[in-house]
């Protein structure tokens, strides 16, 4: 069910940039728009896994320098039938996680050395699974893509807006003013909010996904409620929101965010649906 709505948003978002693209850029604007997107995200897309572990200082270790996290990555990916990632530990005292890597040969785990004190054996393999299904399911893929539409939308309203600011026509033919105006105000809006849709879809799919792998999915529910009160009570330090959205549960909680402009479910939500996993009541 997360794979067909990940794929109901990601059409959404392709009719937004088509519509988009057709009313204000044509189809000159909206390709070289589409192409300047697309380079700067596959960009971010290659090297976002040196970006984010430098800007959070997380250092990779060894088994030797952590052997219980080490040991524990490597067997929960070997049931995932995952190349062992790399294994990164971030100095920080607030209790988080994620996942990162272009594809599964290039993944890395990293959590904080906070979470390693407040999560038991369980909770840290049910964390350590989530991540791993993120791997698994090339939701580092996904979210490029949707960002690289995002970019694209607003890139080519923002032109919109600054030619007809100077008098400027998107070609030869009549346009309808209002029709205009309210494109570029609310398409990149609308953009952003299904590529937050697409990313909480993709956080329930990495904890059912993450279940699977731990074969505990009561573990990983009792991570996810003493993970989401300590980020509410401790905000990650340094966390901004272009990498929020990598993390299991939002490093930004302790800040005020509408539900709907939220990179992640409400930990509540998916605390109940691990539940029904557990119980055999949901299947994914």
């Amino acid at each position: 069910m997360n794979a067909i709505k990940t794929t109901i948003l990601m059409t959404l978002m392709m009719v937004i940039f088509l519509l988009v693209g057709a009313a204000l850029g044509g189809e000159t604007g909206l390709m070289i728009a589409f192409i300047f997107s697309l380079a700067i995200n596959f960009g971010s897309y290659w090297f976002s896994d040196k970006i984010v572990l430098t800007m959070y200082r997380a250092k990779q270790v060894t088994r030797n320098e952590a052997p219980e996290l080490y040991d524990a990555v490597q067997r929960l990916s070997e049931k995932a039938m995952l190349p062992m990632p790399k294994v990164y530990i971030m100095d920080n005292p607030t209790p988080n996680a994620f996942a990162t890597g272009r594809n599964p040969h290039n993944g890395a785990v990293a959590v904080t050395t906070g979470i390693m004190r407040i999560l038991n054996r369980d909770e840290l393999e049910g964390v350590i699974a989530h991540e791993l299904a993120h791997i698994k399911n090339r939701d580092i893929l996904v979210s490029t893509i949707a960002a690289t539409l995002v970019g694209t939308i607003t890139f080519i309203a923002r032109m919109a807006g600054w030619a007809a600011m100077f008098g400027g026509s998107r070609d030869s033919r009549d346009s309808n003013a209002l029709t205009d105006l309210a494109l570029i105000i609310l398409a990149p809006i609308a953009a952003v909010l299904v590529q937050l849709a697409i990313s909480r879809s993709r956080e329930y799919g990495a904890d059912a996904g993450g279940a699977e792998i731990s074969d505990k999915p009561l573990a990983l529910a009792s991570a996810l409620g003493k993970l989401s009160n300590a980020n509410a009570n401790l905000p990650m330090r340094n966390a901004d929101t272009a990498s929020a959205h990598m993390f299991i549960v939002n490093p930004l909680s302790g800040k005020s965010f509408m539900k709907l402009f939220s990179t992640h479910p409400p930990a509540e939500e998916r605390i109940k649906r691990l539940k029904e996993i557990a119980s055999g009541r949901r299947l994914a």
